[in-house]
């Protein structure tokens, strides 16, 4: 396990990188909190520290892969049940799921009806997704639209609101446009929307998958390597 913790960044002794490249193994994700335009997170279990009023609260999970069934996790679906398990034992109920990708381990609509079936059973109701290369590699994509991308743009990018914290979901797995890469078209909205958000609006997060993802701060528009990613608005990496 050592050898994940590669970034140290919070001297916790957990490297967020490491830890979302394992956590679905072992049934667990990432809670993140928002407070006066900071973003931080804690692994489940880790000692939780108390809530202030106003502070957002979600939750990340990622790497559910339903259809899978080798050794290394015989019970994805039971592995997925102890995170929403844990997710629903939290002291303070989150308002809200990101699921990552690779929802699915070959993108087939029995996968997704499992892990629609297990996701009904979280407390938090409001679920949001960005493919991973699981989700797009048989099909492109195809199904994973149908089921999760009805509200978004192009081949899966959209954004929103909440607590006055604009969220901005990419996709950058589609093998039209080569695995990591975002595409004109794509760059294109990113930018406008990003734009488009009141300068007084404390925190823009994008959550993308792996290869890169764009980041705006000093210097403008940039891009870094990660696998799953929130990142804030500002330069700094958060997982």
């Amino acid at each position: 396990m050592s050898k994940l913790i590669i970034h140290d960044h919070n001297h916790d002794g957990v490297d967020r990188r490491g830890f979302l490249q394992c956590m679905a193994w072992a049934g667990t994700g990432v809670l993140w909190t928002v407070g006066s335009g900071v973003l931080t997170s804690q692994a489940f279990g880790q000692k939780k520290v108390s809530a202030a009023k106003g502070e957002l609260h979600f939750v990340q999970i990622s790497d559910s892969h339903m259809g899978f069934n080798r050794p290394a996790n015989p019970d994805v679906a039971a592995t997925l049940q102890a995170s929403i398990d844990k997710i629903n034992g939290l002291p303070q109920e989150p308002e809200f799921i990101i699921h990552t990708g690779d929802l699915s381990h070959t993108s087939k609509a029995d996968e997704y009806d499992t892990l629609d079936q297990v996701l009904k059973g979280a407390k938090p109701k409001e679920v949001f997704f960005v493919p991973g290369e699981h989700d797009t590699s048989i099909d492109d994509g195809k199904m994973y639209l149908e089921r999760y991308g009805k509200n978004a743009k192009g081949r899966g990018w959209y954004s929103f609101n909440h607590k006055d914290v604009h969220f901005v979901g990419l996709s950058n797995v589609v093998a039209v446009e080569g695995l990591g890469k975002l595409g004109p078209e794509q760059i294109e909205w990113l930018e406008s929307d990003l734009k488009g958000q009141p300068a007084s609006r404390p925190s823009s997060l994008r959550i993308s998958r792996c290869g890169r993802f764009i980041r705006t701060g000093a210097g403008g528009p940039k891009t870094a390597h990660r696998r799953s990613v929130i990142s804030s608005g500002s330069d700094q990496s958060l997982c």
